[in-house]
């Protein structure tokens, strides 16, 4: 296939590999399609079920630590039998703040035999944006490892929970072997967990599949952090839509994940997919290019979860003859370039690649299921791509308030139709749930879920990635907020004026940020590092702005609206020469007057961001 086209004989070309995966197959499609809300079928029975079936093999693997999947079912009944005699009971919520580590897959597994659920916070959120996130959940219990603790006790004094020891402490080791000492104001986790005995917990009212399971944190269109929760259900779809039907995960699997765990594409498609094949997930605190295919090895992974920045960077890698002495032959996740595809698959030896297309509360899902190259697959829900006003999120209506849709083959903004089958699980906030929602689209009455992300069909119902339109960006594989971090940059009282936005640079995926502000005037000349300074204490690294431009005023229509097409378009340019234009560099520790010599090395990749 070309890399904007499927074809039927392209799809014919795949049918002999769909065939051989019959029997998984047909196991995915009975637990992807179940639709019993009620029904018992949990993330808790799940790993049950594993535990009866393949207890004694690995289920978990961190550095030297492995645990079976007995083991584990053990740890996460001791959990659970913790938490209820704190008496939290179905339908509560704790927040969790740990960075990637068996001690966090543990407590999301205690908390959802007892239909507690876990909001799974950003490790790298910080200052008010932390605290906004704990607060929109108001959970009973906030878990905090030590490798968190600073940042957690920042906002500790202004969270809100329900509980009257909150705060739960989990030291930095492996806990089922050392508990560690706890902080002053911190119940040690592991410590109280050890007094309870392995067994399952008896409830009168045990979860279904309906209920609650996780909050997943995302910036959304506008504004701070929005929670959307995400019910057992979502990480049964993802057991038989990927891990049976895509992947065909076996015992013998072992995924190998450095995606963060608060991130839907890890916690629910690479742990819900080693869930379905009673494989092993072997997990890493952060991604490292220098230390992948080592750790790959070390694993024996045969499976890996992915965003399509770290393909680059490990394109980016020297080449080695090493490249293919591993036995990873499948990858599953999300933004994997037409450009890098194939190079990616040959230079690596990769055979299958489940790209999926999702967002952590919407309504509709593709998935790469014929694995075909440079597509994110195809969809059985609703959906459409409609026009929408250049630089926004905004769909087109024609003179009869109706959308339109594209030509085959345009770029279209996605909508998916909202029904009895297809629901949206939508936000914690019901405004911004709404403000989700398009109404009355097509026909008096109808709604659709806003994706704000751009796609076109090439071919056979398939689907390729264009853009993420609006007030988002992506840069290092996360959705940044524009009004979130102008908001931030507002609470500096440096800046008068500022307006948020992503702009690309040569050979990097995603989008960069850059401000474009006026700085405020008291006196004082404006210290653009001091800026820098206030931003890494509130925003996350991949939020703060790589570029800044620093200008007298900020252009607006003539009802007070910035002009964001035109400022996007002028992008880092030096052209402007009453504008100063700073970057900030890969391991710097300041901004960078930005010259047309930098300028133009940046535009010919040989700065690596």
């Amino acid at each position: 296939m070309s890399s904007n086209h499927v074809s039927a004989l392209d799809i014919a070309r795949s049918l002999p590999a769909v065939l051989r995966r019959i029997p998984s197959i047909a196991r995915g499609y009975y637990y992807y399609a179940v639709k019993n809300e009620k029904k018992e079928l949990t993330l808790g029975t799940l790993i049950e079920r594993n535990a009866e079936r393949y207890g004694d093999r690995q289920a978990i693997l961190f550095d030297e630590t492995i645990i079976t999947w007995r083991e584990f079912d053990h740890w996460a009944n001791r959990i659970a039998q913790y938490f209820m005699h704190q008496g939290l009971t179905k339908g509560d919520a704790i927040a969790v703040f740990l960075e990637n580590r068996p001690e966090l897959l543990a407590v999301v597994a205690g908390a959802a035999k007892l239909g507690i659920a876990c909001a799974m916070l950003n490790t790298s959120q910080r200052g008010k944006v932390l605290e906004h996130s704990i607060n929109l959940i108001n959970p009973q219990m906030v878990v905090v490892g030590e490798e968190l603790v600073d940042a957690f006790e920042g906002v500790k004094s202004t969270v809100q929970t329900r509980h009257s020891h909150p705060f739960l402490f989990v030291a930095d080791a492996n806990t089922l072997n050392s508990f560690g000492a706890a902080p002053e104001g911190y119940t040690n986790l592991a410590e109280a967990v050890s007094r309870f005995n392995n067994k399952r917990p008896e409830l009168s009212d045990p979860p279904k599949m309906g209920d609650t399971a996780i909050y997943l944190f995302t910036s959304g269109t506008t504004g701070l952090p929005k929670a959307a929760p995400g019910s057992h259900r979502k990480f049964i779809k993802a057991y038989g839509g990927f891990g049976h039907m895509s992947l065909a995960m076996k015992p013998e699997d072992v995924l190998y994940c450095t995606l963060p765990l608060y991130h839907g594409t890890a916690l629910l498609v690479c742990w819900g997919s080693v869930l379905a094949g009673g494989s092993a997930i072997a997990i890493r605190r952060k991604f490292s290019a220098s230390a992948f295919w080592d750790d790959v090895r070390r694993y024996h992974a045969t499976t890996f979860g992915y965003v399509g920045e770290l393909c680059r960077y490990l394109l980016n890698q020297p080449a080695s003859k090493q490249d293919q002495n591993h036995r990873l032959r499948k990858m599953v996740g999300n933004g994997l370039r037409p450009s890098i595809w194939r190079e990616f698959k040959d230079r690596f030896g990769i055979e299958t690649v489940s790209e999926l297309y999702a967002s952590s509360e919407g309504n509709i899902g593709f998935s790469n299921f014929l694995n075909l190259d440079n597509t994110v697959g195809f969809s059985t829900a609703p959906y459409k791509l409609v026009k929408f006003h250049d630089g926004t999120r905004d769909p087109v209506r024609n003179n009869k308030g109706h959308m339109e849709e594209v030509a085959k083959g345009e770029p279209g903004l996605l909508i998916g139709e909202i029904t009895k089958k297809w629901s949206f699980e939508g936000y914690t906030q019901k405004d911004a749930t709404e403000k989700s929602i398009l109404r009355s689209a097509f026909k008096e009455g109808d709604a659709w879920f806003n994706t704000g992300d751009v796609l076109r069909e090439i071919g056979c119902g398939h689907l390729q990635f264009v853009d993420r339109m609006g007030d988002t960006y992506r840069w290092k594989g996360e959705n940044v907020s524009t009004n979130e971090v102008e908001n931030i940059i507002d609470g500096s009282g440096m800046v008068a004026e500022a307006i948020v936005y992503g702009v690309e640079i040569p050979a990097t995926n995603g989008k960069a940020g850059m401000v474009t502000l006026v700085p405020r005037s008291n006196g004082h000349p404006f210290d653009i590092n001091k800026l820098l300074g206030y931003l890494q204490a509130n925003l996350p690294p991949y939020a703060i702005p790589v570029f800044v431009r620093v200008t007298t005023a900020i252009e607006k229509t003539g009802t007070f609206k910035y002009r964001k097409v035109e400022i996007q378009k002028l992008a880092y340019s030096t052209e402007q020469p009453a504008d100063s234009v700073y970057v900030w560099l890969p391991r710097s520790s300041e901004y960078t007057l930005l010259t047309p010599e930098l300028e133009a090395q940046i535009n010919a990749g040989e700065v690596r961001f």
